[in-house]
């Protein structure tokens, strides 16, 4: 479907028509039309399906039609991270460079002269608040803010705010809000405590899931059994060898992310560590960099796996292997995104392999194993790192070329199909 046979005004139209952005992905295609309708929505879709465009467009869509009063708070955002509020905010001015409206975004680790803007927005009615749930009650502890015009309550990533412990400052907000408004959520799984939570904030949604918790086609899985000493060579060996740019190595602890990153800078690999001891400034300065092509590899923890949107990574490297499946899915999902493909490779130690038993268990695939290079050295045995025999499913017929097969790929067609959100 495209853009042009929805609902949605001509002045979003023309922004995404700039763009280059005219075919819907799924999770577009279904959402949107149910939130212009006026629906409280609860959708669940995996990372880089374009959920954050599926409630953006009909927001600014609705608020240039509705009769709103420009001096009062019109819709708010919550996301889990600075991160992820910031992201939506950079695609709201895009998406709404041709809508008269007005937004605030609401997050900490800024200096004061960010926190006098926030106050300035919520004070004088922004008509879109973005914000971080515990930065928000900050400010209402602080201010008396008028919620009386809000219309529209959105959630993204509405799992991992719960999994933060961001339940009570929800409902704190939530209470303050109007009983008459309309309350989308958007969410990467539909566990229990999702589920009661929205059965006390919204009214009769409408669901919408999209391939609930799976890695896009798009995303070549592999794994190498390897000793923990050997990682660091391995990278090292990969990164140099082939000259790869934009590659994010997940680490599961902060400390390890920056030891890391010394070592790799250490052997000449332009690498940057990105975890949250570092302060804004310090965060979007690397995020900038990596961005624009200027620092190589980035080094993170989980952070940067939930919401954080960069085109053009090639690989995705798990450093570790995550204790969460979803994560894992998270993790991965920063690349092959915009329709583009992508590798994702995963380093298992004997002390990892029941962790990636279980996600090989919740993907219900066997994920093609490639050799360590004979010249680090004799891996693990990989026998047990796979699926229970009752419950392996055949896998796909392995590639070969092993771990660093695909990275010279052809360059993306020009299109005119819609990027991810």
């Amino acid at each position: 479907m495209y853009f042009d046979e929805l609902a949605l005004s001509d002045q979003v139209l023309d922004a995404l028509w700039d763009m280059h952005f005219d075919t819907c992905t799924p999770v577009q295609e279904q959402t949107i039309p149910v939130i212009l309708d006026g629906h409280d929505v609860i959708s669940c879709a995996q990372t880089g399906t374009g959920k954050t465009a599926a409630y953006i467009l009909p927001l600014l869509t609705n608020l240039e039609y509705d009769n709103h009063d420009p001096n009062k708070l019109n819709a708010i955002i919550m996301a889990p991270t600075r991160e992820l509020a910031q992201q939506i905010d950079q695609q709201m001015e895009g998406f709404g460079f041709y809508v008269p409206f007005s937004s605030v975004a609401i997050y900490g680790g800024n200096d004061s002269g960010a926190w006098g803007t926030q106050v300035t927005g919520l004070q004088k009615g922004a008509d879109i608040v973005i914000a971080t749930p515990g930065r928000l009650l900050s400010q209402m502890n602080i201010y008396d803010i008028d919620f009386s015009g809000v219309k529209y309550f959105i959630l993204d990533e509405a799992d991992r705010m719960l999994d933060m412990g961001f339940y009570d400052d929800i409902m704190t907000i939530v209470n303050k809000l109007p009983k008459e408004r309309q309350t989308i959520m958007f969410s990467a799984t539909m566990p229990a405590n999702i589920r009661k939570m929205a059965k006390a904030i919204m009214h009769n949604p409408v669901e919408v899931q999209i391939a609930i918790s799976r890695p896009p086609e798009t995303i070549r899985q592999q794994a190498i059994d390897i000793y923990e000493p050997q990682k660091d060579e391995f990278l090292k060996l990969l990164l140099k060898n082939c000259n790869l740019k934009k590659v994010i190595v997940f680490v599961g602890k902060k400390q390890r992310v920056k030891e890391l990153a010394r070592a790799l800078r250490s052997m000449h690999i332009d690498a940057r560590a990105m975890h949250s001891d570092l302060e804004q400034k310090e965060r979007d300065e690397v995020m900038l960099d990596f961005r624009n092509g200027k620092v190589d590899v980035l080094v993170a923890t989980d952070i940067v796996s939930r919401g954080i949107d960069v085109d053009d990574v090639p690989l995705v490297i798990n450093y570790d292997v995550p204790r969460d499946a979803e994560d894992y899915v998270h993790r991965i999902g920063r690349t092959a995104r915009a329709e583009n493909k992508g590798e994702a490779i995963t380093l298992v130690s004997p002390e990892d392999k029941r962790f990636f038993n279980k996600i090989e268990r919740f993907l219900q695939k066997v994920i093609d194993r490639v050799p360590l290079p004979a010249e680090l050295g004799a891996a693990p045995d990989s026998s047990v790192c796979s699926l229970a025999a009752d419950d392996r499913k055949p896998s796909s017929k392995r590639r070969k070329g092993g771990w660093h097969a695909g990275r010279n790929r052809k360059p993306k067609h020009n299109r005119q199909a819609s990027h991810k959100q």
